[in-house]
């Protein structure tokens, strides 16, 4: 089974900007910020590239110019950038339009200031996912509470992995953030598998300035 790994990285950077904004930083999108002597982008395409998948679609949309500026040419071959047309579109449409870009039957998909999550997560996810008794009614998700067999999926998100087109067409024609549209696909009888994350920092998204901070500690 043929995996493709979508990493979101379309969003508007209110928040980051809004704290930068009130500490007198010079505004910068979160996505560009240094990470581990690369940036928070080029850190997390750089875990999902050594995961064990087939392909990797960057998808783009506000900053799009500066974020490619920012980020070496290293992934010329390696990742497919496309952009979202109209740009001003919610988490949920920025996934639809990567998907839709694969051709592949399962999709890992992640965003883009989840630079902490390792390459071993993402691999356990796939792993979890391919060895179900169900592959394609199956999500493997990072956890946020319980590990193992979850009985809700209230406050979950990306990382997960999923059947490509079962999950497109939950995406399509929604404009929304991800966890209504996940509730909705548990509420009709999926199932959903929670992964222990390797530590703590896998937990965290950069939202704000202080997330940023913190994980660089």
């Amino acid at each position: 089974m043929s995996i493709s790994t979508v990493i979101t990285a379309a969003g508007k950077n209110s928040r980051m900007r809004k704290d930068q904004l009130s500490r007198n930083l010079v505004l910068k999108n979160k996505l560009i910020l240094p990470f581990n002597d690369k940036t928070v982008l080029e850190t997390t395409i750089d875990n999902a590239l050594s995961a064990n998948t087939d392909e990797c679609i960057v998808v783009l949309g506000h900053y799009a110019s500066e974020i490619k500026e920012a980020i070496s040419n290293n992934y010329d071959s390696d990742v497919k950038f496309i952009e979202n047309n109209p740009v001003d579109v919610g988490l949920s449409t920025s996934l639809f339009n990567g998907l839709s870009n694969s051709s592949c039957d399962y999709a890992l998909c992640i965003t883009g200031d989840q630079p902490t999550v390792s390459t071993e997560t993402f691999n356990r996810m796939i792993e979890i996912s391919q060895n179900s008794k169900n592959p394609e009614k199956t999500i493997s998700i990072l956890r946020r509470r319980k590990t193992g067999l979850l009985d809700t999926a209230e406050g979950l998100g990306m990382p997960f992995v999923a059947h490509r087109k079962n999950l497109m067409g939950y995406l399509e024609n929604e404009d929304d953030n991800l966890n209504p549209i996940l509730r909705k696909i548990f509420a009709d009888g999926y199932t959903f598998y929670g992964i222990k994350e390797k530590n703590k920092k896998e937990l965290l998204n950069i939202n704000h300035y202080e997330d940023y901070l913190n994980l660089l500690d």
